[in-house]
Order: C-alpha cells, then structure tokens, then sequence
C-alpha cells in the first residue's frame, strides 16, 4: 500500500504488520466489524451534554466519532464516517459524490494512521480511481489508479500481481481493512440522517460551510415549486406555472455552468487559413466524464499573453479530436492575436448563455398577450380546454406520393391523410417506422396545399438536419436556419444553410466586397460596417422569402432573423424530447395547423432540477395532449430491425402492433462468421458476472469485466469483417463509455484506428439512429443496490432497437431479473435459447433459473400527479378505451403474459413507467435514498436523492441532448 510519504517498497515490513493486522480482524458477513473482538466499541452518553461535547473529528452526518471509522474530506476539511445509517452509500462516499471533492485522510489515530491514500505510480488521490495490489510473495499491498497505472504495473514490474487489483471503494464504502464499518451497536447510538436531509445539507454548505441539520429542518429552506397542469384555465395561469418552473431551471443551470471552472490546462494552437486558429485544449476531466462539452459550447479561455500580459478570449467549440478523448478543438475569433508562444497554465471557465430562457419566457408571454400569435382553436388545445371539433377547408389530395421518396406503407398513408385536414395531430412514430419520410411527405403536400411557408422544428439539431435533407429531396425550396454560434461546424446539409447561401451570394455583389476589402484592411468606418450588415439581411430576408419551407430548431424559431414572418403550418419532430415552453416557441409564430411527431415510448425531455422535473416539467406537451384525449396517429410499419429483433419491444411498448416490413432474409448476413446461439436468430443476452465500480468521477458507474467482453466481441465484429461504422456500442453511464474508449484503444489486437472509428455513445446519444450491430453494456452489477435507471422502459425500448442485424446485450442477468421489466426481457431471451456463457468460441446456454416475476412498487409520475389534480381527467381517461395512451398487450406470446402492466407498475393513465423518466421520488417516508445513481451526466446536481442515478446525455456525441442547448 502506497502511504503519504512513504513508499511499499521501502518499508515493507512495516506494511506486512499492519496488513497482517486488518487481515485477522473479525468481520460480520455484512461488513461490520465486530465490536466485542476490535476497537469499534463505542459508547456514546444520553446525557444533552455529552451529545453537545461532538468531537473535532465526528461525522459532519450523523455525530459517529471513532477514529477507525472515519476519513476526513481534505477538499473541506469535514469528518465523515464508513457507516450507511439510512443511505445506500456510507457517508464518506455519498459526500465525496455529492460535493465532488476527490481527496482524504485517515485519522492519524487510525490503525494506518494519517494516511493520504494515492496513487504509487502518479500521485493520484482520486479514492474513484484508487485500487490496491498485492506482492507476489508477501503481505504487502500499493495503491494504483484504476488506469493507466495499474496496467503500466502489470508489463513493467514482475514482483506486483496487476491482474489481481481490486477497487479501494467497493459497494459504495471504503473496504473494512482500509478504513472501519461501524458496527450496527454505533449505528443506532448516533442521529439519523435521510437521504434528503443530506441532500439539502451538502446544498447549504454551498451557501454556508457552517450550515447544520438544525438549518436543514428550517421550513424557510424549503422552496415550493408550482405544479404543472393537465389543464389550464386560462393563458395567464399557464404562462404563471411554467415561468416560475423555468426560473428555477434557468439559475440552477447557471449556477451549475459557471462553477465548472477548469485551470492548468494545456493548449496548442493550429493555425488555419485566413489568419484564423484553432486552439486545441487539453481536459483529462472529459475522459473521465467530470466535465462535459458539446459542440457550439462557448467557453472563455485565459492565459498569459505576450510581454506577460493577461490575454483572454471567448472560443467556441468545434470539434473533437478523434484520437485522443481528452482534447477538444475551438475556434478562436479572427480579431484577437493568440499567444500561440504560451502552451499551459490556461484557466477554461463555461460560458452560461440564457438565450434559450429568454426566448421560452418571450414565448410564453407572446401567448398571453398576442391573441393573433396562433388560432383560438390551437390556444384551447394547448390549455387543455373543450374547444369543439374542427377541420380545414381543404381537400386532402388524392395521391400521397412525392418525388425523391420512398413509397409508403398502410399506416403513413392513413396518419398524413389524417393530418392534412386537421388542424391539431400527433404521429407516433415508433424505431424505424420512417417518421421522417413521413413528416417530409406531410410537409411537402402542405406547400402543395397553398398553406404558405411550412416551418420545421425539433429540439436537437441532428434531428433539423435530417428532415431537412429528407424534404429537399422532395424538390422544395429549403433553408437551413441555423444559430450564428453554430455557422461554423459542418454538417450534411451545410449547402442548404441560410448562412452558406448568403455567403455565395456576397461574392456577387461588387458593393460588398469593396466595404470587405476595407474591413479587412482595418480601413472601414462605422458606416461601412452598418452598410455591410443593411447587405447581408437584405440577402437573408430575400432567401426566406424565397423559401418553401424553413427549418430549424425549436429555440432558433425564436431567432430575429424570423420574427417578421409568420407560420401558419408547423410541423416539430421529436416532440417527445422537448420541454413544453420549448416546444411553444415555433407554435407562436401565427400557427393555424400543428404537428407534433415523436414516440412517447422512447426518451423524454431532460430536466435538471429535481424539484422542476418533479412539478412537471418533464412531461412533454405532446404527452400531455394524449392524457387529455388527443389519439396520436401510430405508425406500424417498421424497416429497420431484423424480425426477432422487434418481437420484445413490439409486444412490450407497442401492444404488439409493429409489423415487420424487412423479412429475416433481408437481415440476415451469412458471410459475417458472427457465433449466434441460434443462427436464424440474431441476437443473445451474453452473461457477465464481473462487479460494477463507481468511476473516476465519482458520478457514474463501470464494469471491468463487461468492458474485456466488449473489446472480445467487437474485435470479433472486426475480424469477421464488419466495418467500425457498421458497430455501435451503447452503455448509459458515462464512466463506462470512457473506460471501453480507453480499453479497447490499449487491448484491442486490431488496428487502433478501427476501435476509434466505433462509435461507444450513451442511449440518449443514439436514439434516432441505427447502426448493423449493436453492444449494449449494461454496467450494474451489485448484490443489494439495484440497477439505478437501467429499470426505465423508455430507455430499454431505445437500447433494443437500434441494431438492424444483430444485438448483443452483456450483463448480469441475476442482478437484472429482481426488475420486472428485465425479467420479462431475460426470459424472452432464455426461451429461445439466447441467454448464454462461456468464452465466445464456445457459447453454452446459462443455467440460470428465474423464479415467479418480481413485483413492482408503484411510484407516482409527475403525469398522474397532473392528471389527478384535474377533476374528471381519471374518470374519462378510464372510462374511454380509444382515449387512453395505451392499455397493455391484450395477447402476448411467448414469456410476457398475464398482468404484465401491473407488475411492471403500469397504469393506463399513464404513458411510462411509474416512476419519474429521470427523477425518482424516494420511497414514502423519505428514509432511504432508492440507488445512488442520478448524477451520471449532471454531477453537480445536489438535490436529488441519489447521486448516481442520472443517465449521461452524451452531449459531445452525435445525437446527444443536452437540455435546454444554450444556443441552438
């Protein structure tokens, strides 16, 4: 064991005593240490005075004071203990998450004493990344991180045994050896503490380091947040709710913005074409998932500047390096001069812009002050009123085929005829039903319909830009609108970008480029820039004019550039995905004919601050409009999955009601060597048993052993002579998709290249996409802490269906199948034979056994809190089977039968699982904190009850959504 100060190597008889000394203490099977054979008795006096008498180094939770038992926070300074008292996690470690403070120290009275555990090799005092292991032939233990030194040891010294490193944290505690479990006696004797409590205690110590549990218990603490409503009875009341709820979002997402301060970092400078740099920044905290940035993020960068001069400039970002997951590229503005001399010392500090808020506030007032900014039909929809039936006086037209498009099947057919007349629907549009044809083909005969301008929206980017390809298929006139802080990073359909457009046309005009060529000379008066300005809008407002259909995301729909115009036809594609004040931005731009497009099965909108999501906000309008009885239109037709591949989600999320327009022929690719159990089916659930470790960050989760079985079969995939792009591996924890990143660039045994062409994304990353074959890794691996958001359905239905040929899933199906959800899933997998072990050359089937299906506690949603609050909802939608979201699989083949719905805690009110998509409520009573689980993504997040527990959005990664883009 490496020690402060003192080297293994150096002192190893002193190391073998004291190893010598843990190994013959008595521990209980839980973990305990047993008072009456080790130091752990503690006798604490009744007495008030005694309790006031807290000693300096007593847990700043629960008061526990022996000196084995605690560990000492050197970010802080505070005390914490080993035990868990009423939390998952023991009260060092849930403090060491929650505040993300990466550094202790053992009591200097402890058996180790003041030991500062690091790591041998790098000094590293990350306890995350620390792991120890053991001599060959004596007693003696060093510290290692977690990687790379760990492996550096194993190929360069033979007296340490690498293979056998073990994590210093492990079930969310320090090991007994390292540091003492109090015993259940101690436990009892000091004060409770909740999760909640500790939650809001780690919130004030922001505020106030000196903060106690007296002002914790202060009701004054405690802020009430408006709940969202199913139906609202006016504008003024809808605009009063979501605007209280968006101002707490938008300060907390600020507040968490401008403390991910980042200093030594390291930089080198690219020059580019015209004068301009690029400036490369290296962040060891992105590899390990403690930061995360995503392209157009404006960060402000700081440095020293020529002659010693403090130099400064906000760059933005543009890129990310393909070999190396630690450097990310920015663009540095053409005016400054970068110290390109200077390479390190530089001080990264984030940039929070509010312009998103600003617009959804801006949007909402537009709707209680502008009765013209959409049709009162619209408004009463929207508020949840009775608003009467209504149509369009058109006639939809006789033939739905468009040029440059595929043709369609049944149920697109029926779903755009059902829209053209109408002014309000919703299209759900399950994986690989082609909702972006569809919605190209609605738009299309939209502007056939003399309907004027068709504006085009969705809240992610990737998302714009693949509708607005598919439309400009169709022969439309298209403009890509796109923020000016995104201008510069390429895209597919760049050509079409209203800023590409007018960047050709500025070469025609000899006015301008005269005021240019002055510009650039440094030459050009106030006057001529104004006049350069009066040129490009001039262009811009032309090449709207001009267009048919204009497309953008939802907040860019707020950009000046298009307010003079108005829409009478919008169309929003992932709806599903979109906070609803987002999704009003395109809608009050004079909208007549609304259409929402998304897949209330799969990803909801993401909202960071529990107490918001938690009053409603991650309901999404168009989830809202299907509780108040508003049947979206389902497309039933998929073309993406090979048959077997759609069976599960088929009859698990969608009644059973997806057909298969691929046949298993057409899915099926004999000449890839792939060991399928069963060589018809595609597909298999591949049994790991390794343990989970909670990651570098201290905010997610990984899994050693299932990322070695994930190198193993992508170099499989390869070999068999699949392409790196045809492969995508999907992990929902941060920590892992690092930690494979890392291990297949150092083990794979294939060109490096090909490893870091494939794509290693969360779930949130992916959905929209597809690829031939899909890993899902699954991580959680515990014996009593659970599988954390692993148990949403929306995210499971995501996993499953992004591969076209093939699917392999790696997990533990023991620690799995205490999830009703899983359950049903390992045993659609084991009844085919598909649930399998061994090496991959010889798969056999698992002997696991499943028992009766587990039982499901219900937890309310934030959508049955809402729909319960509003007289008459529940008895319509109970009442009325047409008008309910979904009622569960009537006939279900194969394992998943009975009542599935209410074991998986399923309600027909509802349109998800019971339980918050991304906040949990703790379990009543508030005396257990469920899995330590919700901060993988966000990690500074303080208020939620269990900060592990949040799935990583990937917002560096194509596809990702980070919420609520500052500038899209």
């Amino acid at each position: 064991m490496a020690m402060k100060d003192v080297s293994p190597l150096q002192h190893e008889d002193d190391m073998a005593t004291i190893v010598n000394d843990i190994q013959h203490m008595h521990v209980s099977p839980e973990g305990d240490v047993d008072p009456d054979l080790s130091s752990d008795d503690y006798e604490s006096s009744s007495d008030d005075e005694a309790l006031e008498e807290v000693a300096p180094y007593a847990c700043a939770y629960c008061g526990l004071a022996d000196v084995n038992c605690v560990v000492k926070c050197l970010t802080c300074s505070k005390w914490f203990c080993n035990g868990r008292g009423k939390t998952t996690s023991s009260h060092i470690v849930t403090h060491l998450v929650r505040a993300r403070h990466k550094a202790v120290m053992l009591h200097p009275e402890s058996p180790l004493g003041d030991t500062v555990p690091e790591c041998y090799t790098c000094g590293s005092k990350n306890p995350f990344l620390l792991g120890f292991i053991p001599a060959k032939g004596d007693a003696v233990v060093m510290l290692l991180c977690r990687n790379p030194c760990n492996y550096a040891a194993n190929t360069k010294d033979v007296d340490w045994d690498a293979s056998q490193w073990s994590p210093l944290i492990e079930n969310r505690s320090f090991l007994s050896w390292f540091v003492s479990i109090p015993s259940a006696k101690q436990q009892k004797q000091v004060r409770p503490i909740t999760a909640q409590q500790i939650s809001k205690l780690e919130e004030l110590w922001r505020e106030n380091e000196k903060a106690t549990l007296k002002d914790v218990d202060n009701p004054d603490t405690e802020e009430e947040l408006p709940k969202t409503l199913l139906q609202y009875d006016s504008p003024m009341q809808y605009n009063s709710i979501l605007r209280s709820l968006l101002a707490v979002e938008e300060a907390y997402d600020r507040k968490l913005k401008e403390s991910l301060v980042q200093h030594d970092i390291s930089v080198r400078w690219e020059p580019e074409r015209g004068g301009n740099y690029l400036v490369w920044l290296r962040m060891p905290q992105l590899e390990s998932g403690e930061i995360r940035i995503a392209i157009g993020d404006e960060l402000l960068l700081k440095g020293a500047g020529t002659m010693g001069q403090p130099w400064q400039a906000r760059v933005i970002v543009v890129r990310f390096a393909p070999t190396n997951s630690m450097e990310v590229a920015c663009e540095v503005p053409g005016q400054l001069r970068p110290p390109t001399d200077s390479v390190s010392n530089f001080t990264v500090e984030f940039v929070w812009i509010g312009v998103t808020y600003k617009r959804m506030k801006t949007g909402l007032n537009k709707m209680t002050k502008d009765a013209s900014c959409m049709s009162p039909y619209i408004q009463k929809k929207l508020l949840g009123l009775p608003a009467g039936p209504e149509t369009l006086k058109s006639e939809p037209p006789r033939t739905i085929v468009v040029p440059g498009l595929p043709s369609l099947n049944h149920s697109q057919v029926a779903a755009i005829k059902a829209v053209l007349t109408r002014p309000l629907s919703l299209i759900q549009g399950p994986p690989g039903t082609g909702k972006t044809v569809t919605s190209a083909t609605i738009v299309y005969h939209l502007t056939q319909m003399n309907r004027g301008k068709v504006l085009v929206c969705a809240p992610s980017n990737v998302a714009v830009d693949q509708l607005t390809e598919k439309i400009h298929k169709t022969g439309l006139k298209v403009v890509r609108l796109v923020s000016r802080m995104r201008e510069t990073i390429s895209s597919n359909v760049r050509f079409l970008a209203l800023h590409e457009q007018v960047s050709i046309l500025l070469q025609d005009s000899e006015i301008y480029q005269k005021l240019d060529t002055k510009k650039r000379a440094g030459e050009a008066t106030l006057k001529d820039e104004v006049q350069m300005k009066k040129i490009i809008s001039r262009i811009e407002r032309d090449l709207l004019d001009a267009a048919d259909v204009i497309c953008t995301t939802c907040s860019s729909s707020a950009d000046n550039r298009l307010r003079h115009y108005e829409f009478q036809s919008v169309l929003i594609d992932e709806a599903t995905q979109a906070v609803e004040p987002e999704c009003l931005l395109p809608v009050v731009h004079g909208c007549r004919q609304l259409v929402l497009v998304g897949d209330h099965q799969q990803l909801g909108p993401v909202v960071m601050h529990r107490k918001v999501a938690s009053a409603g906000m991650n309901l999404s309008l168009f989830e809202r409009l299907v509780l108040l009885g508003n049947q979206p239109r389902r497309l039933e037709v998929q073309y993406r999955m090979h048959p077997c591949l759609s069976e599960f989600p088929s009859n698990m999320f969608y009644e059973g009601m997806l057909q298969n327009g691929v046949t298993a022929q057409e899915r099926l690719r004999k000449s890839v060597p792939i060991p399928w159990p069963v060589p018809t089916l595609p597909m298999m659930f591949y049994q790991n048993l390794g343990q989970e470790e909670i990651s570098a960050s201290g905010t997610s989760y990984l899994n050693r052993t299932e990322a070695s079985t994930v190198e193993k079969i992508v170099t499989l995939l390869f070999k068999a002579g699949v392409q790196a792009e045809q492969v995508g591996v999907i992990t929902p924890y941060e920590g892992q998709r690092n930690f494979i990143i890392n291990y297949m660039q150092m083990h794979g045994s294939m060109n490096k290249d090909m490893y870091r062409n494939m794509e290693v994304a969360s779930v949130d990353a992916f959905q929209g996409r597809e690829k031939d074959y899909i890993i899902v890794s699954c991580v959680r691996s515990n014996d009593r802490l659970g599988i954390g958001f692993l148990s949403d359905p929306r995210r499971l239905n995501v996993a499953l269906t992004r591969a076209r040929y093939g699917l392999i899933v790696v997990g533990n199906p023991r620690v799995l199948c205490k999830n009703a959800l899983w359950y049903h899933l390992l045993v659609h997998f084991k009844e085919r034979q598909l649930l399998v072990e061994g090496p991959l050359s010889n798969l056999q089937p698992s002997m696991i056994q499943f028992g009766p299906p587990p039982k499901e506690r219900r937890r309310e949603t934030p959508m049955q809190r809402a729909s319960e609050d509003t007289p008459g909802i529940n008895d319509s939608l109970a009442m009325d089977p047409v008008r309910a979201p979904f009622r569960g699989p009537a006939k279900v083949p194969g394992s998943i039968r009975g009542d599935l719905w209410g074991e998986l805690g399923l309600d027909a009110r509802s349109l998800s699982y019971n339980q918050s998509d991304r906040f949990r409520k703790a379990p009543r009573g508030g005396d257990r904190d469920d899995d330590l689980d919700s901060l993988d993504g966000y990690e500074s997040q303080p208020s939620l009850a269990d900060p592990l527990d949040f799935p990583t959005t990937d917002a560096s990664t194509q596809g990702g959504r980070p919420s609520f883009t500052p500038f899209t």
